[in-house]
C-alpha cells in the first residue's frame, strides 16, 4: 500500500477566554487522534478572538509564558501525533505581537514557529475595516519541515493571496501546505475555496486550511467552512456547516508525484523581463 498520512483539521468557534479556547481545542484534537489522524491542524487564533484591540495587546503573553505552548506541547507527546496549532498571539521580545503557527512534534518539541507574513489590511465593501498591522509585527521566513513521510510548508490566512509564498515553499520541498485561518464571511464566501484551491493546483501540494466558523461571542463572524485538498485540486473534505468540529482525510503521497510529474509546472519557471508600452 502507497504511504499514506491520515490528516485531521479542527474548526473552532474561539472567544475572549484563552483557557477555554484551549480545552475547547483539546477536545476535538483528542477525537480527531482516536480516529487516527497523526498530522492535525487547528485554525489561526486558536488561543484567542478578542475585539478590542486594547484589550488584545493587554492580554498577551510571550511564547515562554503563553499557557497554550505547553499544553499543546505536552498534548502532541501525548497523543504522539504532528500538532499545527495555526496560530496564538504571542508578545516578542521587543515588546511587538507575532501572529505565530507552531508545529509540535510526537515528541512534544517544537519542530517550527512561523510568523504570519502577509498581514491584514483591508477596507472591504460592505464597510468592515481590518489593520492587523496596527499591532503585529510581519515575519520574514517561511519554513518548509521534515514530518516522516513528507514535509510541510507552513502559512496563515492572508498569505492564501500571495501565490508566490506557496509556490516558493513547494519548491522548496513543501508537499503539505497549511493555511490555517480566521476568513471574514463576506472574503469567505467570494474567494476561500477558490483560491485553496489554485494553491493547491499551482504548487501540485496537499492543502489543510482549519479555520474559525462562528460568530465569536460577538467579536466578529468568520465563514467556517474547513477544507481539505488534494494536489489535483479537489476537495477531499469539508466541513459546510458553521461552529466547531473537524474533518478527515488520507493523504497519499503518491498523489503528490503523480500531479507533479503530470503538470512539472514547478519546473518550468522562467526568467522574464515586464515592460511598459
Amino acid at each position: 500500500m502507497a504511504d499514506i498520512l491520515k490528516a485531521a483539521c479542527i474548526q473552532l468557534d474561539s472567544g475572549p477566554d484563552i483557557d477555554s479556547n484551549i480545552r475547547a481545542a483539546e477536545v476535538h484534537i483528542r477525537e480527531a487522534a482516536g480516529q487516527g489522524a497523526m498530522l492535525i491542524a487547528t485554525p489561526e487564533v486558536t488561543d484567542q478572538v478578542i475585539s478590542n484591540r486594547a484589550d488584545k495587546i493587554d492580554q498577551t503573553h510571550t511564547e515562554g509564558d503563553h499557557p497554550g505552548v505547553p499544553f499543546f506541547s505536552a498534548l502532541a507527546a501525548e497523543l504522539k501525533i504532528y500538532l499545527l496549532i495555526g496560530s496564538m498571539i504571542v508578545r516578542r521580545d521587543d515588546g511587538k505581537l507575532a501572529n505565530r503557527s507552531f508545529l509540535f512534534g510526537p515528541d512534544g518539541g517544537i519542530k517550527a514557529r512561523y510568523d504570519k507574513i502577509h498581514l491584514y489590511d483591508v477596507d472591504l465593501p460592505t464597510g468592515e475595516s481590518h489593520r492587523e498591522s496596527r499591532i503585529f509585527t510581519p515575519g520574514r521566513e517561511a519554513p518548509v519541515v521534515d514530518i516522516g513521510l513528507t514535509k510541510l510548508g507552513m502559512t496563515i490566512c492572508y498569505d492564501i493571496r500571495f501565490p508566490h509564498l506557496a509556490r516558493s515553499l513547494a519548491k522548496q520541498g513543501a508537499e503539505i501546505i497549511t493555511i490555517p485561518a480566521a476568513f471574514t464571511v463576506p472574503t469567505g464566501q467570494a474567494h476561500w475555496e477558490v483560491l485553496l484551491r489554485a494553491r493547491a493546483i499551482e504548487t501540485g501540494s496537499f492543502i489543510l486550511a482549519p479555520a474559525q466558523g462562528g460568530d465569536h461571542a460577538g467579536a466578529r463572524k468568520t465563514y467556517g467552512h474547513s477544507l481539505i485538498i488534494s494536489p489535483w485540486g479537489e476537495v477531499l473534505a469539508e466541513r459546510a456547516e458553521a461552529g466547531p468540529g473537524i474533518i478527515m482525510a488520507d493523504l497519499a503521497v503518491q498523489r503528490i508525484y503523480d500531479a507533479r510529474q503530470a503538470i512539472p509546472a514547478l519546473q518550468h519557471d522562467r526568467e522574464f523581463d515586464v515592460i511598459t508600452v
